[in-house]
C-alpha cells in the first residue's frame, strides 16, 4: 500500500496552531465556542483537530516562538544537557536561563520549567478536544472511525504525557472528562498512561496508510518503554517479543542511515516525529523548530545558528575502546586528545593511534574529521565558544551539504532548520531494551541479552569514516591534504565473544551500548534515572569536567543531590494558579 506523509495536511495543522495559541499556562486556553463546535462536530472536522494534535507533538505551539526550545520533542535539554552527553553549548550568556539546569541549580521560576510544562499541556489540550468534539457529532461518527481516531488521540496524550512524567515525575494526568484545573498532581499518573497506551495497541493497525500516525507497534513500543521505567519486565517482554516476531523491523546496513533525511521512515523507525520544511510555515516552524539553535555556527558559510548542544569529553571518552574492539566499562577512562583552546589556525595533530568506536565520528564533529559533506572539521572557528561548549559539535541532527535548501529551511533566520525527523523509537531501541529485560527478568537469559548487544555492535562496524586529513592547520578548506583511502581514525569495534558472565556485567555492557547508540538524542538522563545511578554518574562528571569548564566550579560548586534532581521543579506560576491542587517537588 502506498503510504501518504501525514504532512499533506500541514495546512490545516498551521491554522490550529493559530487558534491555538498558547498563553503563559495551558490553563489560558480557549474554551471552544459554540460557533466553533458546530463547524468542527463532524468527521472532516474531527480530523482538522486530530492534525493540530499531531502537530503538538514536537512541542512546537506557537509558530516560531523561541519558548518552544524548552519543550523539543529530542529533549536536548532535559535529556542531553541535564547530562553527562551534552552542554547547552554557545556562550555563558546565550539562553543563559538553561544554565542552571545544566549545573543543577534551577529553581522553580525558571521560564523554561514553565515553558516545558505549559506547551506539553497545551497539546494534551488539543488531543482531549478532538474526543470531546468527536462526541457532539450529530449523526455520530461509524463506530470504527470512532476507535481508530480515539485510538490515536489516546497515543497522543499518552505520550505527551509521558513527556512530562519524565522531566516532573508528580503531574496532572489530564483527561478530556475533567476540570484540569481541579487535577492535583498526587497520583501516581504511570497506570493512567498505561491504559491509554494499551488502547492505543489493541486498537491501532499494523500499518498506516499516511506515514507519521501511530501504529498497534508505536504503542507497544512506548508502552514497553513505560513499563521499564517502572521496572516491570515481565510486562514490558511480550511487547518487544512482539514488535520483533512481527519482522516488520530491521537494523538499517549503517548507523548513520538514521540520521540522513533521505532516508526517514525507514525499516528501522518504529515511531518517528514528522519534520517539514518550507511548507509555508515562515521558518519551517514544523521542521523541529525546538532545536532550531542546535546546530554548528555558520558552518563556512551555511548561515548555521547557533553552537548549542554540543557533546561533552565525557561523551567522546566513552567510545574508546580496549585492543578487543570493546568498551572501557570499568576504571578511570582517558581523555580522548582534543583541540580545546586551539585556534583553527594553529597547529593541531589529531589522535589517529587510540582505537575508538566508529560511532564516535557518526556522532560527534570533531577538529580533524570530516563532517558530513562539508568538509574537514576546522575546530575553534565552528565553535561559538570552547570554553564554555567544549571543542566538539553535534553531527545527528545536521543536514547535508548538497541538501541546503531542499532539505533545510529557506525562510526565518535558524537556517539549521531542516526536515531531518526525530527518530523517537528506533528497532535499536527495541532490541536493547528487549536485552535489558532479558538481563533483568527474575530468570535473566544473558545468552539472548548479548546476542541483542551484539546485533548493535555488528552493525556498528560496517560503516567507518573514511579521509585521514594530514592537514594540521585549519583556517579554511582550501589546500587540505586528504587520504581517502584511509580510515579518518583507528576504528575499532567488535561483538562481545562470550555471553555475559553476570547481571553486574550484563548492567555495564547494556547501558554503555545504549549510550554509545543513542548519544545527543535525548535520552541519557531518564535512562540515569531509572537505572538509579544518576547521582554517581552526574557527579564524576562534574569533577571531571572541572578542568575544562568553570561552570561546574566556583564558589559553589555543582552537585547533583539523590532524591532531587532526578526530576525538575513543579513551575511555580502554575501552584499559583492553583493553590491546594499542585504540590511542589520533594526539597524544591
Amino acid at each position: 500500500m502506498k503510504r501518504k506523509s501525514i504532512f499533506s495536511t500541514m495546512a490545516v495543522a498551521l491554522l490550529l496552531t493559530m487558534s491555538y495559541a498558547c498563553k503563559d499556562t495551558f490553563l489560558d486556553t480557549l474554551p471552544t465556542g459554540a460557533g466553533s463546535d458546530v463547524m468542527l462536530a463532524n468527521e472532516k472536522g474531527v480530523n482538522m483537530l486530530l492534525i493540530g494534535a499531531y502537530a503538538a507533538l514536537d512541542g512546537q505551539i506557537n509558530g516560531d516562538d523561541w519558548a518552544s526550545w524548552s519543550a523539543s520533542v529530542s529533549n536536548w535539554i532535559w535529556g542531553d544537557v541535564a547530562s553527562d552527553d551534552a552542554t547547552k553549548g554557545s556562550d555563558l550568556n546565550d539562553q543563559n536561563p538553561i544554565v542552571p539546569i545544566e549545573n543543577y541549580s534551577v529553581v522553580s521560576s525558571n521560564p523554561y520549567i514553565e515553558n516545558k510544562w505549559s506547551f506539553n499541556y497545551a497539546g494534551i489540550s488539543r488531543a482531549n478536544d478532538v474526543l470531546k468534539i468527536m462526541a457532539k457529532c450529530n449523526p455520530a461518527l461509524p463506530d470504527a472511525t470512532q476507535t481508530s481516531i480515539k485510538a490515536q488521540v489516546l497515543f497522543i496524550r499518552a505520550y505527551i504525557h509521558f513527556e512530562l512524567k519524565r522531566v516532573f515525575n508528580n503531574i496532572p494526568y489530564i483527561t478530556e472528562d475533567v476540570n484540569p484545573v481541579k487535577v492535583v498532581n498526587t497520583v501516581d499518573a504511570w497506570p493512567k498512561i498505561e491504559t491509554d497506551l494499551k488502547f492505543a495497541v489493541a486498537n491501532l493497525p499494523e500499518e498506516q496508510e499516511e506515514v507519521g500516525r501511530p501504529t498497534k507497534y508505536s504503542a507497544e513500543a512506548v508502552l514497553a518503554r513505560v513499563y521499564m521505567f517502572q521496572k516491570k519486565w515481565s510486562e514490558a517482554k511480550p511487547l518487544l517479543d512482539d514488535i520483533i516476531a512481527s519482522e516488520r523491523y530491521s537494523l538499517m546496513q549503517n548507523f548513520d542511515d538514521n540520521f540522513n533525511a533521505a532516508n526517514r521512515n525507514n525499516f528501522e523507525s518504529v515511531f518517528e516525529i514528522q519534520y517539514s520544511v518550507n511548507d509555508g510555515a515562515d521558518g519551517s516552524t514544523n521542521a523541529g523548530w525546538g532545536d532550531a539553535l542546535n546546530y554548528p555556527t555558520d558552518v563556512d558559510g551555511t548561515g548555521t545558528c547557533c553552537g548549542f548542544h554540543q557533546p561533552t569529553q565525557n561523551l567522546v571518552n566513552a567510545f574508546q575502546v580496549d585492543a578487543n574492539g570493546l568498551p572501557l566499562l570499568s576504571g578511570p577512562v582517558p581523555n580522548l586528545k582534543n583541540d580545546m583552546g586551539i585556534l583553527s589556525s594553529d597547529y593541531f595533530l589529531q589522535d589517529t593511534v587510540t582505537t575508538i568506536d566508529p560511532r564516535l565520528d557518526l556522532t560527534v564533529g570533531r577538529r580533524g574529521i570530516p563532517f558530513l559533506d562539508f568538509g574537514i572539521m576546522r575546530g575553534s572557528t565552528w565553535i561559538v565558544d570552547q570554553s564554555n561548549g567544549g571543542p566538539y559539535v553535534n553531527k545527528k541532527n545536521m543536514f547535508l551539504k548538497k541538501d541546503k535548501s531542499t532539505g533545510s529551511t529557506t525562510t526565518g533566520w535558524a537556517t539549521g532548520v531542516n526536515s531531518n525527523n526525530y527518530r523517537a523509537v528506533r528497532y535499536a531501541h527495541i532490541l536493547l531494551w528487549r536485552a535489558e529485560v532479558a538481563a533483568e527478568s527474575s530468570s535473566p537469559d544473558f545468552a539472548y541479552a548479548t546476542t541483542l548487544v551484539n546485533m548493535i555492535r555488528t552493525r556498528a562496524n560496517n560503516h567507518k569514516l573514511m579521509g585521514r586529513c594530514r592537514t594540521f592547520v585549519l583556517p579554511t578548506q582550501s589546500d587540505l591534504i586528504i587520504d581517502n583511502s584511509v580510515p579518518a581514525s583507528n576504528y575499532l569495534v567488535n561483538p562481545y565473544p562470550s555471553n555475559f558472565a553476570s547481571l553486574d556485567y550484563a548492567r555495564k555492557a547494556i547501558r554503555m551500548e545504549m549510550r554509545l547508540e543513542f548519544a545527543m538524542e535525548g535520552h541519557r538522563h531518564f535512562d540515569l534515572v531509572r537505572w538509579g545511578i544518576a547521582e554517581p554518574v552526574i557527579n564524576a562528571y562534574f569533577e571531571q569536567d572541572r578542568a575544562f569548564r568553570s561552570l561546574f566550579g566556583g564558589v559553589s560548586s555543582a552537585v547533583f543531590t539523590v532524591n532531587k534532581n532526578e526530576y525538575w521543579p513543579i513551575p511555580q506560576n502554575q501552584i499559583d494558579l492553583q493553590p491546594g491542587i499542585l504540590t511542589q517537588n520533594p526539597k524544591y
